[in-house]
């Protein structure tokens, strides 16, 4: 018989706040160790906000825990140091910093110096546009560049939960198609467990094994990729059907 799938992060009816304003209402998700969970949802039903409650970016209420340990309420940086990386929307690379030094930047807390530089040749064989440009500054890459930087500088704290916000966001339909064909990559060779959100639902649905549905901060539907595919209202409101 085989064992039960376990959880490695799990947020129950997860509330959040910018200021006296609620924004998120109820929010259940999971995601198994090693799975892949997508987020979709129009603008404004609180995918990004539900990122920010789990790195700690907001104030929440609610259950969220991770590995076994409540984190709401955690701080970012302990979030992080538990094994969370969080590739923000906008990218967030350090501009006057080359390739190479945001991706040692995003290393900076590990001392397995070995592994550092193993991990770092495997991005670059991942990203060849990344091995190219590797001394130029971050301010002077591509979108799609700077997008393929964000999510390796994450991958280089050796996290056990990647968290991606709209991965695809301002690039062109090639350049996303790209970027998440080497996200599928990255997590089929890694094993590293992962939680997207994304606009485009067919990017996500290449990576991710099932999905959550989020309106006005309520998660209201889960299911498979599969299951989702073949649902009327889904396809016609993320799939273009």
């Amino acid at each position: 018989m085989p064992l039960p799938e376990r959880n490695l992060l799990e947020l129950k009816d997860v509330t959040a706040f910018y200021g006296p304003v609620q924004v998120l209402e109820s929010v259940s998700i999971s995601v198994p160790e090693g799975g892949a969970v997508g987020i979709l949802g129009a603008n404004g039903a609180g995918k990004t906000t539900t990122l920010r409650a789990i790195s700690g970016t907001v104030r929440a209420g609610g259950s969220i825990v991770y590995d076994g340990q409540s984190i709401r309420g955690f701080r970012p940086e302990r979030v992080a140091s538990l094994g969370i990386a969080h590739v923000p929307e906008g990218r967030g690379t350090l501009g006057n910093l080359t390739v190479r030094e945001n991706l040692m930047v995003g290393a900076y807390m590990r001392k397995d110096r070995q592994q550092v530089a193993t991990d770092l040749d495997y991005l670059l064989e991942l990203f060849p546009n990344l091995k190219q440009r590797i001394r130029s500054n971050a301010s002077a890459l591509s979108g799609g560049e700077q997008q393929m930087l964000a999510v390796s500088r994450a991958f280089m704290a050796a996290p056990k939960l990647l968290v991606l916000d709209e991965p695809s966001l301002g690039l062109a339909p090639s350049t996303a198609r790209s970027v998440y064909d080497a996200i599928a990559r990255l997590r089929k060779e890694s094993g590293i467990a992962m939680l997207v959100v994304e606009q485009n639902a067919n990017l996500a649905f290449s990576v991710v094994d099932s999905v959550t549905v989020l309106e006005t901060g309520r998660s209201v539907l889960t299911g498979t990729t599969a299951e989702l595919k073949g649902n009327d209202e889904i396809r016609r409101a993320y799939l273009g059907g």
